[in-house]
């Protein structure tokens, strides 16, 4: 699996869109949603340090697991999200368009919190992944 999200990571040019992020996001908070195998393979071997990351949140974290720590991070349950008042949501996962859709219409549609994908695919990719639907 490694050795996919590496390959997978080299084809979408991550490290240049994380240089991106660092400077578009500095001094934001940063929430990231779906701290899974991706999160865990980006944290690993990239530097994540300049990014605000304030938690990490999904929808296995229940509302007990608040504050106690995943990865480093403190868990921040998903219906509890808003109440961080994130500037950025960061969607760790490689299928994020419904992900990003659903939180700009229901749960951020109303503050000013921005959602993007961790690790962005190219254009067709994505075209791809949304006619597949």
């Amino acid at each position: 699996m490694s050795a996919d999200l590496r390959e997978h990571l080299e084809y979408i040019k991550f490290e240049k869109y994380l240089n991106r992020l660092n400077k578009k996001l500095k001094n934001k908070s940063v929430i990231i949603y779906g701290p899974g195998s991706l999160f865990q393979y980006i944290k690993e071997h990239y530097d994540l340090s300049k990014l605000n990351i304030i938690g990490v949140s999904d929808m296995k974290f229940t509302p007990e697991m608040e504050g106690q720590e995943f990865l480093g991070y403190k868990i921040i349950p998903k219906d509890k999200m808003t109440q961080y008042n994130p500037d950025v949501v960061l969607v760790s996962t490689l299928k994020y368009v419904s992900i990003i859709e659903d939180f700009e219409l229901n749960i951020f549609n109303k503050t000013k919190t921005r959602v993007y994908p961790l690790a962005r695919i190219p254009f067709w990719d994505l075209v791809k992944e949304i006619w597949s639907k």
